[in-house]
């Protein structure tokens, strides 16, 4: 099945738009930039719009109303919000105005084309692994439905770890040593308690399949696929 995109990216500023648009079209999507929500297409002519990737701080009309507003008129369309605001509440306003995912600057591109591809596949229809994207700077862990949530350093270090592995395996000892859990007077029992926690925080973006599989008398296992960006 195609999982090339009809794309409109909305973001005002001329560098960012141009470097969005160069990487999502050497992905082999077709893309639209535009600079502000008043040049849009009228709504009637985006039934052929796949993905919305909207700025939140635009000029004129802002993210959070021209989102609204292709959500209303076009539902099928994924909804992407940018912005540098990380409050939860403007967070949760993001997703009651329509955003599928709402991402907050400064993002990888990495990250964002990662993201895009998930949502992608999700809005064509086609399964797949569960797929989470790791920031490592700022200690976040984004869901496959576009919930994100915040880590320890510990946690981050672990499931860096696990992605660096092959079939995402580690013994127990390796994992004591990655994060440094040598000296603690129960080893084993501290990395057991980072592994529940972990376990429990992931099943907070929606993901109720079991995400670290004990390997009995071994080690763990981490069961999903993991794009790691700093």
């Amino acid at each position: 099945m195609d999982t090339r995109l009809s794309i409109v990216v909305i973001e005002d500023n001329d560098e960012l738009r141009a470097a969005t648009i160069d990487v999502l079209s050497r992905a082999g999507h077709k893309v639209l930039g535009l600079d502000c929500a008043e040049v849009m297409p009228e709504l009637a002519a985006l039934t052929l719009v796949d993905l919305m990737i909207i700025d939140l701080n635009l000029p004129g009309e802002d993210g959070l109303s021209l989102a609204q507003r292709v959500r209303q008129n076009h539902p099928e369309i994924g909804i992407i919000i940018t912005t540098a605001r990380s409050d939860s509440s403007q967070r949760q306003e993001g997703y009651a105005k329509g955003a599928d995912i709402y991402m907050t600057k400064p993002m990888a591109l990495a990250e964002l084309s990662a993201a895009i591809q998930s949502l992608g596949r999700r809005l064509k229809g086609i399964s797949e692994p569960e797929m989470l994207l790791l920031n490592v700077s700022k200690l976040t862990l984004l869901g496959p439905h576009g919930q994100v949530l915040g880590l320890t350093s510990t946690e981050a270090k672990l499931l860096t770890a696990f992605n660096l592995s092959p079939d995402r395996r580690l013994e127990k000892w390796q994992l004591i040593e990655v994060l440094e859990k040598d000296s603690a007077n129960n080893p084993l029992a501290t990395l057991e308690l980072v592994i529940v926690r972990l376990r429990k925080k992931i099943r907070q973006l929606g993901i109720e399949d079991q995400s670290i599989k004990v390997i009995r008398n071994w080690g763990y296992q981490f069961c999903l696929p993991v794009v790691v960006t700093t």
